[in-house]
């Protein structure tokens, strides 16, 4: 797959705003509550506002390759993500995900995808919907706490959740912030293909009544092959009216992620 090809589905998986107060954790104001009140804390800090409109700074950074670059992201709750990525002013990609499909075309190679969530969450070694990404997008748990059991426990001035019953092949762990019960941290294990990725919020901020993250850190191991992406968010508006224009250019050539 081309470089650009593989930024921009990383990205998908990746996402979260904003300017700053520093996620600092005073181990002394960290409580021994219950998993359920930890888990009920984190969904009554969802995100409230339908639209999100951002202009984000990126760097993509692996064993051969740094690109810094720059996205715009155009996000409707529950409906739409869009994102035009452009270098030094010049556009190299664009994605539109619906609730049933993901689409993008990158211009160096001329390539395009069109099609469901399979395919992605196959060369990721997770399975994947909308519903997960646009969690990550939102700082959310990409799973449904609510459902299933969950064990929690302080682990270095945070609260840890992990499911009660471990998977020999697959593994999660999420880490929240006792002040805010957002998202410091999550990672996802893959042990038979060797891959965890790691998404990384470290800094909060209240905008019209929601916390989000300023930067957004993300390792994501596949063997012994090490990705970074690290984002910032220089502006965010919530609440326009938005629209989502996208159609692949003739000429490109549909590829599949292997």
């Amino acid at each position: 797959m081309k470089l650009f090809s593989k930024i921009v589905l990383l990205i998908l998986l990746i996402f979260t705003s904003c300017k700053s107060n520093k996620n600092v954790v005073d181990a002394n104001n960290v409580n021994a509550i219950s998993t359920k009140k930890i888990i009920s804390n984190h969904y009554n800090s969802d995100f409230s506002h339908k639209t999100i409109n951002a202009k984000i700074n990126a760097k993509y950074r692996d064993n051969k390759t740094s690109v810094n670059f720059s996205i715009k992201l155009r996000l409707e709750k529950d409906k739409t993500i869009w994102m035009s990525a452009t270098k030094l002013g010049f556009p190299v990609a664009k994605v539109k995900i619906t609730p049933s499909r993901v689409t993008y075309y990158e211009k160096l190679q001329r390539t395009y995808f069109d099609g469901d969530f399979s395919l992605l969450s196959k060369w990721l070694g997770t399975e994947l919907d909308y519903e997960k990404v646009q969690n990550i997008l939102l700082g959310q748990a990409v799973l449904n706490l609510r459902k299933g059991k969950y064990d929690s426990r302080i682990d270095n001035n945070l609260y840890e959740i992990k499911p009660k019953k471990d998977n020999d092949l697959f593994g999660i762990l999420f880490f929240m912030n006792p002040k805010n019960f957002k998202l410091n941290k999550q990672e996802i294990r893959n042990q038979e293909k060797e891959q965890l990725l790691t998404v990384s919020y470290p800094n909060y901020q209240v905008i019209k009544g929601d916390q989000f993250p300023e930067n957004i850190n993300i390792r994501a191991i596949d063997h012994k092959k090490l990705t970074t992406i690290n984002m910032e968010y220089r502006t965010v508006e919530f609440n326009e009216k938005l629209t989502f224009p996208f159609s692949i250019p003739s000429g490109y050539k549909e590829i599949s992620l292997k």
